[in-house]
């Protein structure tokens, strides 16, 4: 992580997640969305970080997606460490099964389940929720980019998690905190300098 940027805390921790989720219509401002690239699922492992001016984001460990054009334009772009997945989000019963296989790096895997469990919220200014959630820019080795989207709408969540091989270090024990969104709508920019 370069060091313009600092790993924020809440409640005296730093913070991990993983996300995974369906992208759907991903297209350039005016154009419509392109088949192969525009569609695809994506798993996200990224933590907390405030940039040089100290505007909070998001710092990704990386992004998988089962689309390689999307992989390779999300890498290109944003220079994040972004990767092709053999991937699969199907319902099973009241739960989502997920899976991921990381393209050409063997025992990079992610298999986990979930399913919402309660009635959907808004996050309350200061609480771990809106930490976790309410990030408008994301942060790159030599970039920053800003992203806008409405409040996350959040139902809580249970997660049963198989394998994380896919996160560069060792997890432990359960999910600590787990949620779910039907949909978020999102606008990203284009990366620009750090200025430091």
């Amino acid at each position: 992580m370069p060091d313009e940027l600092e790993i924020e805390e809440h409640d005296g921790s730093a913070w991990l997640s993983i996300v995974f989720f369906r992208v759907r219509a991903l297209r350039a401002r005016g154009a419509l969305p392109v088949p192969g690239i525009s569609s695809f699922l994506q798993l996200n492992v990224r933590t907390y970080v405030r940039g040089p001016d100290g505007l909070p984001g998001v710092w990704f460990f990386s992004i998988d997606a089962s689309s390689r054009l999307a992989a390779l334009g999300v890498r290109r772009i944003y220079r994040v460490p972004a990767f092709h997945g053999r991937m699969t989000l199907e319902p099973v019963g009241d739960w989502q099964e997920a899976e991921c296989v990381r393209v050409g790096e063997p025992g990079r895997v992610f298999a986990a389940r979930y399913r919402a469990k309660g009635e959907s919220f808004h996050a309350e200014p200061g609480s771990l929720e809106s930490f976790l959630t309410e990030r408008y820019r994301l942060f790159t080795a030599d970039a920053g980019a800003e992203m806008h989207h409405d409040r996350w709408l959040l139902s809580p969540a249970e997660a049963e998690i198989e394998l994380a091989s896919i996160v560069p270090f060792t997890l432990g024990g359960a999910p600590r905190s787990c949620h779910f969104s039907f949909r978020q709508d999102a606008l990203i920019w284009p990366p620009e300098p750090i200025a430091s």
